[in-house]
């Protein structure tokens, strides 16, 4: 494994799901990782899931050989996101990785039916997940590169990764709130790329990471209710695959070459040479 010791990162939105498995990955390289989300002891988002915390996260990270320290981030509020980066270069004076995980519109996931209900036609779904995603997902993931951007500027180097969805937009099948949000995460990684390298000559790659379809707690939990069949368990990937993603292009030394684009976790697994772990 690539190793990432001596190397600060934030991950956010990493108490369950994708942010937890590239929080573990990357530990297990020896980055310091700073593990941010709302879900603290005492205090989860989504207590209806069987989900951790960004404590129970950071704890994992230290375990793997890395050092995981848990900020508790509402990533809407710029004041606690500004606050975060004030720690990091207060301690560490680097960011070498950030990735944006965080997302909205998930919080009552199962008590509104689930994948079902995320597929609904757009007139059936309520109209705060659509807030909730433009809010705490695409504005977060503005305000945070923002927020990031001084540290990298500083050392003149640094990765930022965007998790999102690879989308055809003359293709749609179903998802329109969640497709259009992560259409703009896309468009956002484009502009962001142009901006920092083009135009303000930074030598940082923004890159967007196409996750597939993962084991996270939502979608465990739905075929443990027996709302997806079963055998389409081995159709998705777990959380830990994005995560050797994302520790292949932080030290890949070209990865300059991808930024503004985005990837899929399969296609970079077969460019780089990684397996996703076992089911």
């Amino acid at each position: 494994m690539q190793s990432l010791a001596g190397k600060v990162t934030v991950v956010t939105g990493a108490s369950r799901g994708a942010g937890r498995g590239i929080a573990s990955v990357l530990g297990e390289a020896g980055a310091t990782v700073y593990v941010t989300g709302r879900s603290v002891r005492g205090s989860l988002t989504q207590p209806d899931l069987p989900g951790t915390t960004i404590e129970e996260t950071a704890k994992l990270v230290t375990a793997r050989g890395g050092l995981g320290i848990p900020v508790r981030v509402d990533h809407t509020v710029d004041a606690e996101i500004a606050s975060l980066f004030e720690r990091v270069g207060s301690d560490y004076g680097q960011l070498d990785l950030l990735v944006n995980n965080a997302w909205g519109g998930y919080e009552d996931y199962l008590q509104r039916g689930g994948h079902k209900s995320f597929d609904a036609v757009f007139w059936e779904q309520p109209i705060d997940r659509w807030d909730k995603m433009w809010t705490a997902g695409v504005r977060a993931t503005l305000a945070t590169t923002k927020a990031a951007l001084p540290l990298m500027f500083s050392q003149r180097q640094g990765v930022i990764i965007n998790t999102t969805l690879e989308i055809d937009p003359t293709f749609y099948d179903a998802a329109l709130y969640y497709r259009t949000a992560k259409l703009a995460i896309n468009y956002l990684t484009f502009g962001m790329a142009h901006d920092i390298y083009q135009r303000g000559g930074y030598p940082i790659a923004v890159i967007g990471l196409a996750m597939g379809w993962m084991r996270t707690e939502a979608v465990l939990e739905n075929f443990r209710q027996g709302l997806d069949p079963t055998e389409r368990l081995k159709e998705t990937d777990s959380a830990e695959y994005g995560g050797r993603a994302v520790l292949a292009l932080a030290t890949d030394p070209n990865v300059l070459q991808k930024t503004g684009k985005v990837f899929r976790v399969r296609d970079l697994a077969q460019e780089y040479g990684f397996e996703d772990v076992e089911q």
